[in-house]
């Protein structure tokens, strides 16, 4: 059993191989506007980015995709770098992608900005002062409650420096980096360092915090290289204070590509997911997990279990109220199948649903939340599955 995790675990960490990943660009972004409408970002057969979107009484129907000009750049639309959607005040929508470079794990992340409500949008720019050809891969990007848009990235220009100065044994990993932009994306502050020693490859959760700034949580590399989740308030950094929110002790010299997500909680704190392999006497248990997370974002220990899926990868989670989703995908073979979690009282226990099942090539499954609206959207070579939640 431990070869055959191992074996798995080797062509996930390959990146090109990753375990049940799509061979298309499917990776899609997805968000609820203003006005209730839900809104999806992604690649065509022709790598062209489109924008797509279904009206608030009918999400199911969606409307002729709109091509966006991006000047024929490469774009990235695999797994967890996919094109991400936000929106701000005064009518600003922003949509950000990672756009690969000529070196291999190299890129930039690129914004398209409308200050009209999506009725037009710019041409992509570039979102960050820092212009090396390194890696700044996989973006995540939200307004605060403020209006402030942050934008977050890794990012290995310390990766990079540290041999000019001596310490290219010390420096593991890469590093979270953000910025923002008090205008919708107009313009934008200096590249700020969140926290060194981040995973190279695995998307950043977000999340509001009750005083209206945002949170976020990202794979972290601790002390002995060591793979589990950091946390950090976005505030007056450079650097925040960095929480360990998992305890999974994963030793690995590798990335994962597998990042975790985070809600708010009504009653205070996060609701997270995750995937981590531990130790159980000599077995190596690998498992997507579920906790809740204390305010400064250390886990509630008591809280944490594994989903009822040995087969579960790459899950997303949202709450409202006393109701928390989390939806995820699980491959067996050549059927994929849409699962979901869902607890009435917050978390304390949940009932398992199958939402839906295909065949082929299929995203990951992506939350939207507009208020006390839940929808999982799910996208494959053939339509793009929206799911209510009703529960």
């Amino acid at each position: 059993m431990r070869n055959v995790l191992w074996g798995w675990l080797l062509a996930l960490c390959a990146g090109a191989a990753l375990a049940h990943a799509p061979s298309a660009q499917l990776a899609s972004g997805v968000a609820f506007a203003p006005d209730g409408s839900l809104w999806l970002a992604g690649l065509n057969a022709q790598g062209e980015l489109f924008l797509q979107t279904a009206p608030a009484n009918n999400l199911k129907q969606w409307g002729t995709p709109r091509i966006l000009a991006t000047q024929g750049e490469a774009i990235s639309a695999d797994g967890e770098n996919h094109p991400k959607l936000a929106f701000g005040p005064q009518g600003w929508v922003v949509m950000t992608y990672t756009q690969p470079l000529a070196k291999p794990y190299t890129g930039a992340i690129r914004m398209l900005r409308s200050a009209d409500g999506g009725k037009t949008f710019s041409l992509p720019f570039t979102v960050h002062a820092d212009r090396q050809e390194i890696t700044h891969r996989f973006e995540s990007v939200a307004f605060d409650a403020k209006g402030v848009l942050n934008t977050l990235w890794v990012d290995k220009r310390d990766m990079e420096l540290a041999p000019k100065i001596g310490k290219k044994s010390s420096y593991q990993g890469a590093a979270i980096y953000r910025n923002t932009s008090i205008d919708g994306g107009a313009t934008f502050g200096p590249d700020i360092k969140l926290a060194d020693h981040s995973c190279e490859c695995c998307r950043i959760a977000l999340a509001h915090g009750p005083d209206g700034n945002l949170r976020a949580m990202w794979r972290h590399v601790f002390e002995s290289n060591v793979r589990d989740h950091g946390f950090a308030a976005l505030g007056n950094e450079p650097p925040a204070q960095v929480v360990r929110a998992s305890f999974d002790d994963w030793h690995i010299d590798a990335c994962p590509h597998h990042g975790p997500g985070m809600a708010a909680a009504q009653d205070g704190g996060y609701h997270a997911v995750w995937f981590g392999i531990r130790k159980k006497g000599n077995e190596d248990i690998a498992a997507v997990r579920y906790a809740r997370l204390h305010a400064d974002g250390s886990p509630v220990t008591e809280s944490v279990r594994a989903l009822p899926d040995p087969r579960a990868e790459h899950a997303d989670v949202l709450a409202a109220g006393n109701r928390v989703a989390v939806v995820w995908r699980s491959v067996n073979g050549a059927h994929s199948t849409l699962q979901a979690w869902l607890s009435r009282d917050g978390g304390k226990s949940f009932h398992l649903q199958t939402l839906g099942k295909v065949q082929g090539d299929n995203d990951h499954p992506r939350l939207a939340q507009s208020g006390e609206r839940m929808v999982a959207v799910w996208r494959n070579a053939k339509e793009v599955q929206v799911h209510e939640l009703n529960f």
